[in-house]
């Protein structure tokens, strides 16, 4: 697989509201298929200190780096996959919160593209190509390192 991605709306039915929920599909490199990307139990997590969460609670949500820029997206992961960037980016920090996130609530695409070189193999995160809003959070849980600061998975553990 490789990482064109095509994110196209899709209008879920509600009965108090119609929202339009992102969903994102990649290219099997060796068929051409598109195939659906399965976010397992469709939550999402977004890794931040708890001083930037304050911060964009604030602010009504987390921005893109360098809001407008070509090619500039929110880091997102699932449950199972977080700890890998979180082992990779904040070994030993003590003030991380995970944002879990209801994907039907964003405004703006996911798309599901490869994560770096050490990720294991043909891994993607999800990627949020605009502002993650504070209403698209569901749940905010504290993701304490262990004691010699690596972070654990969350698979089979309580969140």
């Amino acid at each position: 697989m490789y990482s064109q991605c095509q994110t196209f709306g899709v209008f879920a039915l509600f009965p108090d509201r119609s929202r339009v929920c992102r969903f994102s599909r990649i290219r099997d490199a060796f068929s051409g298929r598109l195939l659906n990307v399965d976010p397992g139990n469709g939550s999402l997590v977004h890794l931040c200190g708890i001083d930037e969460w304050s911060a964009a609670r604030g602010r009504g949500g987390i921005h893109p780096t360098a809001p407008g820029a070509e090619g500039q997206f929110i880091h997102l992961s699932t449950p199972d996959q977080v700890h890998l960037p979180a082992n990779r980016l904040y070994r030993g920090r003590d003030d991380l919160v995970l944002l879990h996130i209801d994907p039907t609530l964003l405004d703006a695409p996911v798309r599901w593209e490869p994560g770096v070189a050490t990720d294991p193999e043909s891994m993607l995160f999800p990627h949020l190509y605009g502002a993650l809003p504070v209403r698209a959070v569901i749940r905010v849980s504290a993701y304490p390192p262990d004691t010699d600061g690596s972070f654990p998975s969350l698979v089979g553990r309580r969140q």
